[in-house]
């Protein structure tokens, strides 16, 4: 098939798993039954060997469109030929009980609205990232794949033929006619179900689009730029795991952050990192339910510590410790880019950042959401009082660097913010603390800050303690309330980074890099794309800085809605943006999103200002 661009995709699911549609109307990555279960297709990751299924038009005279149902998670890919208009309705069901059609289904609905058109089907899965042997057997209801650990039945009326351990078929619909292709588990004994009539497929799409719609109603944001900022929700509600509350970087993994390197990474767990961000989108937008259970997670986190008292950067959506990177020799990555990597030993990593970023949330969801329990308390305590012990080790950093620790100006920022918010949520609820010793540490890292992470010949503040380079993490201090987003040194740390890499910042048409990997080497090799949530902390850094600098503001705006360009034809952002434009990195990526829902909430705020 070969490889359809990564941002040529839109993306389905139901809060258990997700799944990629490209334009041309091919699943080309499905993991089965949650976020981080081996893959059944992952065409992105090898487009001979990966799997896939894709249904389109047996023409090559065809235009592809492709958007959401509005206001929903429902992706219509539409064929436009000389012979007719025909679609794919690809959704999950959501919103129903287990015996009530259950989540475990992915519905392909495929109807014509105009005229007449063949259609050409391909299911081709395979299993456990193309690992394991399966076998296929058809029936006059559809076919049942079978692996020694997985059993998915496609069901339809459509006549099928075996090709190799897939199937195919051929079929001709007229306007108003309507074929569906369910893929679900099943049991060996149980054989293939019976397909879905075309009044029970309607049933099904409707009750799914009120489900959507219904949600999304719970969205209090009135803003500008509704419409991404509603997206941007309906994305991250895909991205949670409903079992849990946990939420996902993105569904993908291994997506290189430069074609054919070698920065292929894993996203498809729950970062501590992202809590902060996590929990003030949701709470701003009037999701207190979600922000409610990802904090349920977080706090059974809180009681896992490490022996040393310490958390992990990261865990599985089911809470589990263990993420053991392995590499897959058998497929070949997108485009050719090698390794491909499942899991992610950055777990193992010290990162320091993430505790402010914990305490960010919690505080946050204390003030917005409902009050912490004082169990809870007691083991965020203990954490702070690690955070006082350790903050002045040096660590690997928000990036997850493979080379040397370094003491990273961003890593002391959060802890400052640990305790910082500790202090303030200890002082709001008269919790027991040990304030004394808490002031104290927290004006030590402020003012170790302030003389070793600023460079007086850069006038900026670097990446870590005697750096000369620039770091996009910075722009976070006015955000988090470190500094006055019109103090002169974050005025001038802004206007250092908003410089194009030429003339030593980090931003090339409004799109930021996150540091410079020439100045700063991380331990990997090759280049890398601008990162997008960078380009979302550059806008809010300047639109705080404009509330009192109109000139600020107009940049901001500009930026903002020059990025808004940068999402593909359904407003979906992945990790990066290369030099091309183009979509690379894992998508679609929670943080970018995130981001961008802080960004328009602050930037339009300030506007009204």
């Amino acid at each position: 098939m070969g490889y359809e661009p990564i941002h040529n995709h839109g993306i389905i699911g139901n809060m258990y798993t997700t799944a990629l549609v490209g334009l041309n109307g091919a699943i080309n990555w499905f993991c089965f039954p949650s976020h981080d279960s081996p893959s059944v297709f992952a065409a992105l990751l090898d487009a001979q060997k990966g799997g896939h299924f894709k249904i389109s038009p047996m023409t090559n005279q065809v235009t592809h469109k492709q958007l959401y149902w509005p206001e929903t998670n429902v992706l219509i890919t539409r064929f436009l030929t000389p012979e007719g208009v025909g679609e794919i309705a690809d959704f999950m069901p959501v919103g129903m009980k287990a015996q009530d059609l259950g989540y475990q289904w992915l519905v392909r609905r495929v109807r014509v609205i105009r005229g007449c058109m063949d259609f050409s089907m391909e299911c081709h899965p395979a299993f456990n990232y193309a690992r394991d042997e399966h076998q296929a057997t058809i029936s006059s209801v559809g076919a049942v794949f079978h692996t020694t650990s997985l059993n998915l039945e496609l069901s339809t009326d459509i006549p099928l033929q075996q090709s190799g351990s897939g199937v195919e078929a051929k079929f001709t619909l007229h306007s108003g006619e309507i074929a569906a292709f369910v893929l679900r588990e099943t049991s060996p004994e149980s054989g293939c179900g019976l397909p879905l009539t075309q009044l029970q497929a309607d049933d099904l799409f409707k009750r799914t689009i009120k489900y959507w719609r219904g949600w999304l109603e719970q969205c209090t944001y009135k803003g500008r730029w509704r419409e991404i900022v509603h997206r941007s929700a309906l994305v991250l509600k895909l991205l949670t795991y409903e079992p849990t509350g946990a939420i996902i970087a993105s569904p993908t993994c291994s997506l290189p952050e430069k074609i054919g390197g070698d920065r292929n990474w894993d996203y498809r767990y729950t970062w501590i990192r992202d809590a902060a961000f996590t929990v003030y989108a949701l709470l701003k937008l009037g999701f207190t339910e979600e922000a409610s259970k990802f904090m349920n997670w977080i706090d059974c986190r809180c009681h896992e510590r490490n022996p040393d008292g310490s958390l992990q950067t990261m865990y599985g959506i089911d809470g589990r410790h263990d993420l053991k990177e392995e590499i897959l020799d058998n497929l070949e990555g997108y485009k050719g880019s090698s390794p491909v990597r499942i899991g992610n030993a950055a777990y193992k990593q010290s990162q320091l950042d993430i505790y402010g970023e914990l305490m960010d949330s919690v505080y946050l969801y204390n003030k917005h959401g409902e009050p912490i329990s004082y169990d809870m308390w007691t083991e965020l305590r203990d954490l702070i009082n690690w955070v006082c012990d350790n903050w002045q080790q040096q660590d690997q950093g928000i990036w997850e660097v493979r080379g040397k620790e370094q003491p990273f100006v961003y890593s002391k920022l959060m802890c400052w913010v640990a305790v910082d918010r500790g202090l303030r949520l200890a002082d709001k609820r008269s919790f027991p603390a040990d304030r004394e010793r808490w002031y104290l540490v927290r004006d030590q890292i402020y003012e170790e800050i302030m003389a070793q992470g600023w460079n007086a010949s850069r006038e900026a503040f670097v990446q870590y303690y005697g750096s000369t380079s620039l770091d996009a993490s910075n722009l976070m201090m006015p955000l988090v309330f470190f500094l006055s987003p019109t103090d002169p040194r974050m005025l001038k740390t802004i206007d250092a980074i908003n410089q194009s890499p030429d003339q030593g910042g980090l931003v090339y048409n409004s799109l930021v890099y996150r540091y410079n990997v020439e100045e700063s080497p991380d331990g990997l090799t090759g280049e890398e794309g601008t990162f997008n949530i960078c380009t979302f902390w550059l806008v809010e850094a300047l639109a705080r800085a404009g509330k009192v600098d109109s000139d600020r503001l107009d940049e901001s705006r500009l930026i903002f809605e020059e990025m808004l360009g940068h999402a593909n034809h359904l407003g979906l952002y992945g990790e990066e943006t290369d030099l091309s434009g183009k979509t690379i990195g894992n998508f679609p990526l929670a943080l970018t999103h995130l981001s961008l829902i802080s960004a328009a909430y602050n930037l339009n705020r300030a506007l009204d200002e």
